[in-house]
């Protein structure tokens, strides 16, 4: 599994990746992470670096490595499942949490979608109306440039499927 820090997210858990690493064979067990504050609380966002597929967490807590990596799988976990991808978490990306490597952020294109997510997710989360986890489940249906204006949650079911298809199991 490769997990993809920004500098501030480094910076927090005290890990300072030095190379940009490819992607991660298996796509769906290679994500983006990034920190940002609204209504003076941290949040985490994690991105699928192939679907720019997200989920947003509290970011209290972390301050280490071990601490990060629980928080991370436990918000990549919840909003797949809320999605109906619970087997596939458990089929595709559990078996890669065994070696979990650190990198820098892979392109400009996934730091900048992020980067748009997160100023409509801070918008959003600073009324008060949506709790982060209803706001990250809103987002993904959002049309994206770097998606060719599909949406992150499609993107992410056509690459469950299309890894599914290829071991020739079900994603259900």
């Amino acid at each position: 599994m490769v997990l993809r820090l920004s500098a501030k997210l480094g910076t927090k858990i005290k890990v300072a990746p030095k190379a940009v690493l490819p992607l991660d064979a298996t796509p769906l067990a290679d994500w983006s992470g990034h920190l940002f504050t609204a209504n003076r609380t941290q949040y985490l966002i994690l991105t699928n670096t192939a679907s720019l597929y997200s989920a947003i967490g509290f970011a209290r807590g972390m301050t280490n490595d071990s601490a990060f990596i629980v928080a991370a799988l436990a918000v990549i976990r919840d909003a797949m499942a809320d999605d109906g991808f619970e087997e596939t978490y458990l089929q595709r990306i559990v078996p890669e949490t065994g070696t979990v490597q650190f990198s820098k952020a892979f392109s400009r294109s996934v730091t900048g979608s992020m980067n748009d997510m997160i100023h409509c997710w801070k918008f959003l989360l600073e009324r008060g109306e949506e709790s982060p986890f209803e706001v990250a489940h809103r987002m993904n249906d959002m049309p994206m440039k770097a998606l060719k204006y599909s949406n992150p949650r499609k993107v992410f079911a056509s690459l469950v499927e299309q890894q599914f298809s290829e071991i020739g199991t079900s994603a259900k």
